[in-house]
């Protein structure tokens, strides 16, 4: 009788759990899209104050 490898099933458990995390993520995110634009300055980029000289 061959011995259970137990560190493969423990892998495999663990690419499952972080793939069903990331499609939720996906989820929460795509049912967020509208909430972007609310906010001032959103287009700012990194948020820093630019300041033009003339």
């Amino acid at each position: 009788m061959a011995k259970p490898n137990y560190s493969f099933e423990k892998r495999q458990r663990e690419i499952a759990k972080k793939k069903k995390k990331e499609e939720k993520l996906s989820r929460k995110q795509a049912d967020k899209p509208d909430n972007d634009g609310d906010e001032p300055g959103a287009d700012a980029g990194d948020g820093a104050p630019t300041t033009e000289q003339g």
